[in-house]
């Protein structure tokens, strides 16, 4: 009876001492651990870690991109996100000193924007308050991780990334005082953006999704770097 104590006090022990309960330590062949697992960690990240320095994914804030692609310019500033912390993990695989993570998320995106250029085949002008709604749209994010030791225990690193996403279902865009306020130029470029809206998303977001992903990779590194490699994986 004593030893089963100690044993139950000793489980209960680890458990509190444990830097990230929110996470199951899975094996790296073991690709259903991986995404349950992964897929209960996100609303806990998105909401924030303060305790290791990770600020909330949901909301987003971006305070600025600009681009140019296309004829196109474009400004977005003061730009919030939400809804990532709904996102479903479709696939985790960990492979060596690569991991690969795709999600399946619905998002709206609200902020200030400038436009000026050609849209596709449409001129288009104009500043104001702007608003996406994307349903289903698919991130894919390819990591390298390495590792490195501190404290005499071994966490990962995160190296480099790439990305790519696309929309599955639709998406919606809205801008406020296009043409300076002109409503009948408005409705038609707002009517060709919607019904256009697979091509005219791979033309705007690159950029906007770009930042997002490297928002959430620079949350990922915080978070590896405060939690080691045993708290994380079995491997």
């Amino acid at each position: 009876m004593r030893l089963l104590v100690v044993a139950v006090l000793g489980s209960l022990c680890a458990v509190e001492a444990s830097l990230a309960p929110f996470i199951t330590p899975c094996y790296a062949r073991d690709s259903n651990c991986l995404r349950a697992s992964t897929q209960r960690a996100i609303p806990v990240v998105a909401a924030g870690l303060p305790q290791f320095g990770m600020v909330p994914l949901d909301p987003m804030n971006l305070d600025g991109i600009v681009a140019d692609q296309a004829g196109l310019h474009m400004e977005f500033r003061n730009t919030v996100v939400k809804g990532l912390r709904n996102c479903e993990v479709l696939r985790v695989r960990r492979q060596s000193s690569r991991t690969q993570l795709e999600v399946k998320c619905s998002v709206t995106l609200a902020g200030d924007y400038r436009l000026g250029g050609q849209l596709l085949i449409v001129p288009i002008e104009g500043q104001g308050r702007y608003k996406m709604k994307i349903r289903d749209i698919l991130v894919k994010i390819d990591f390298r991780v390495g590792e490195h030791y501190q404290r005499g225990q071994r966490y990962w690193t995160v190296e480099n990334w790439q990305h790519s996403a696309e929309v599955l279902t639709s998406a919606e865009f809205r801008f406020q005082n296009l043409f300076g306020g002109n409503t009948q130029l408005s409705n038609t470029v707002h009517e060709f953006a919607n019904s256009n809206w697979r091509d005219i998303f791979q033309e705007v977001s690159p950029p906007i999704v770009e930042v997002i992903v490297s928002q959430i990779v620079g949350e990922v590194r915080k978070l590896f770097n405060a939690v080691p490699v045993s708290e994380l994986s079995l491997d």
